[in-house]
């Protein structure tokens, strides 16, 4: 049996970015996947240009049963240092929204860079490697029974992500090991995910698929984003869904405001002083597009001009507008979602270096575990400090 100081199982984000770590500390480090590339969530990201990191990582950005959780391991491995590192590299980047940073050319550049690291890091990256069996030996080192043989380790990192995406190849098998060895799991969900219609709702907004519109959407627990609402043939996505998705519950409403920062009475009120004789329609299609103001209100009330209407329609239209609530079917689930919320509890594990409290030489990384971060480059630089602290310590 071959041994080795560090195995760790997923070559992605998290995975790579331990394996470097530990190797520049001189430990042997081998990382296998059953893929037959490494990072293949890390090239489709950001749309092909990976969203690596965002300027501005706090706590706060992120999701987690213990919100003190992820305070050490961002602290310690920041998004400055995840920037100078693609620096380094030469890869160029830019920033966009909210502080998001993207590669200028390709998602390519993050995982040649990972590579790169671990091959001068000396740690070795083995795919297509299907693992049968771990247990853990009376010496209290692990060892991997695989379709490429069997392993010995002191240190085992399971880096192998949640359920989000599975044609990328996700699977439970991060959350199986970790109740094999008595570890609590949360339950989990899709997140960062899109909604979808309910029938009758399907047959009256799919013709808006395509349009998309500023927005601020707010759960019933009061969170809270200002972001682009798009419509699909499915139901509703872009930005300000996906961010919302992490707090919405089923059953629950959300509420949208389609003209966030307008004063949508005082609006009204000046086309009303105006534009008296102008039809609600015109009226409405000067901040919306028309298709979506002919969805959202019966045809009497669009074709009443401005003077006509009384006041509780001119009202009825102003809540429409401003806190338009909605009961959405679900969500497209994790066939789509960006992230998986849930996960390995992190009650269970030590948040300085990610090892289990309970097992000796244990660690869990990224997304396997119940952190998940907002859109926006946040679950990427959980990937980098989680790998980091683990890394640091194996």
């Amino acid at each position: 049996m071959k041994h080795h100081d560090v195995i760790i199982i997923g070559a992605g984000a998290a995975g790579l970015m331990c394996a470097a770590t530990a190797g520049y500390r001189g430990r042997d480090v081998l990382v296998l996947d059953n893929a037959k590339q490494a990072g293949r969530k890390i090239l489709i990201s950001g749309g092909g240009r990976c969203n690596f990191t965002n300027q501005k990582v706090e706590p706060n950005n992120f999701i987690c049963s213990n919100n003190h959780f992820v305070k050490s391991a961002l602290a310690r491995y920041r998004s400055s240092d995840f920037i100078e590192l693609v620096e380094r590299h030469g890869i160029e980047y830019h920033e966009r929204d909210h502080g998001q940073l993207f590669c200028n050319d390709s998602a390519k550049e993050i995982v040649t860079m990972l590579m790169t690291e671990c091959e001068w890091a000396e740690a070795k990256v083995k795919l297509r490697t299907e693992i049968n069996a771990i247990v853990k030996l009376e010496s209290g080192q692990f060892q991997l029974t695989t379709d490429k043989g069997e392993f010995v380790c002191d240190s085992l990192v399971i880096a192998t992500g949640g359920l989000s995406m599975p044609k990328l190849g996700a699977s439970p098998f991060g959350y199986h090991l970790a109740e094999q060895f008595g570890l609590k799991v949360l339950p989990t969900h899709a997140g960062l995910v899109p909604f979808t219609w309910h029938s009758d709702q399907k047959i009256k907004f799919e013709p808006l698929s395509g349009i998309a519109v500023p927005s601020t959407i707010t759960a019933k627990d009061g969170t809270q984003f200002s972001e682009a609402l798009l419509f699909t043939h499915r139901g509703l996505s872009g930005p300000a869904i996906l961010q919302i998705s992490n707090f919405w519950k089923p059953g629950e409403t959300i509420s949208i405001n389609l003209l966030p920062g307008i004063d949508v009475r005082a609006a009204i009120g000046l086309i009303l002083a105006n534009h008296p004789k102008q039809n609600l329609r015109n009226s409405l299609s000067h901040w919306l597009p028309k298709r979506l103001v002919e969805a959202l209100f019966e045809e009497t009330l669009l074709n009443k001009s401005m003077n006509q209407l009384i006041h509780s329609e001119l009202e009825q239209v102003a809540v429409s507008l401003e806190s338009w609530e909605i009961l959405m079917n679900g969500t497209e689930g994790y066939r789509t979602a960006e992230v998986t919320l849930g996960g390995v509890d992190t009650d269970e594990l030590s948040s300085k270096t990610m090892e289990a409290k309970t097992v000796s030489g244990l660690f869990f990384i990224g997304e396997v575990m119940d952190v998940s971060g907002w859109l926006g480059g946040f679950n990427f630089q959980w990937a980098w400090s989680s790998g980091v602290a683990a890394g640091q310590a194996v």
